[in-house]
């Protein structure tokens, strides 16, 4: 962790909220090594988090857990979100409110994994369009493959949440979101649960115009390419294949 800046100390590397709660020097250095990189810090997903990451924790708790957190997410990286005034009668009277102004949002699933968090976000936002890129990383190159590529149309209209639980090498995120902006995706939010500071650096090289939001900024990578401490590998976890 001292290449980029931080200090390797603190509970399990997860680095404090960015909602003023958490631990001043950390936070400081933390938004000055990646200003991309938003942690989401509420005690609810800390919590489903903690539980996540347990390898006694089983095949359905944690697909739950996965839905849960995305949600937990969504609900803040959505409040800036614009809207436009609409007119409509209540039971009582005429009235003018507030609707998304827009298109509407776009969920892009980096398969398999990020198919978990998919679900949790549309009990939120259920008008949302949902796309899929299909990347997986060799586990011999940890070089991101490809092989399937299928998004909403008015692409330059939307916002696009890319979803990937793990942003680990950041390869396959750094893919997917060039792949998004070569088919014409100008608003691009990548959320993760766990976050290594190597693939958050990678996607600052690459992209560092797409925000990142994570519920966790963890110490390191092995040589394997797993995040430490990380929760292991998410899509196995997900699916019951490990």
């Amino acid at each position: 962790m001292a290449e980029y800046g931080l200090d390797p100390g603190g509970v399990a590397g997860v680095w404090p909220a960015l909602d003023g709660r958490g631990g001043g020097a950390h936070y400081y250095r933390l938004m000055h090594t990646f200003p991309n990189l938003t942690i989401l810090g509420h005690p609810l997903i800390k919590h489903k988090l903690h539980v996540l990451r347990d390898k006694r924790t089983p095949v359905k708790d944690f697909r739950d857990l996965v839905s849960e957190i995305a949600m937990l997410m969504a609900y803040e990286v959505t409040k800036d979100l614009p809207t436009e005034p609409v007119e409509f009668d209540t039971p009582l009277e005429h009235m003018t409110g507030e609707k998304v102004a827009g298109k509407k949002l776009a969920l892009v699933p980096v398969l398999r994994a990020g198919l978990g968090m998919v679900d949790g976000i549309l009990r939120l936002v259920p008008a949302a369009r949902v796309g899929h890129i299909g990347l997986y990383r060799d586990h011999d190159t940890l070089q991101p493959v490809d092989y399937y590529y299928k998004v909403p149309s008015a692409r330059e209209q939307r916002d696009f949440f890319l979803l990937d639980p793990m942003l680990a090498t950041g390869g396959s995120a750094v893919a997917a979101c060039a792949t998004l902006k070569k088919s014409g995706a100008r608003s691009i939010r990548l959320l993760c649960i766990v976050a290594a500071p190597e693939g958050v650096q990678k996607m600052l090289d690459a992209h560092p115009e797409i925000p990142i939001y994570a519920a966790a900024l963890d110490r390191q990578l092995n040589e394997r390419g797993y995040i430490l401490p990380g929760l292991g590998d998410a899509g196995d976890r997900l699916f019951g294949t490990r």
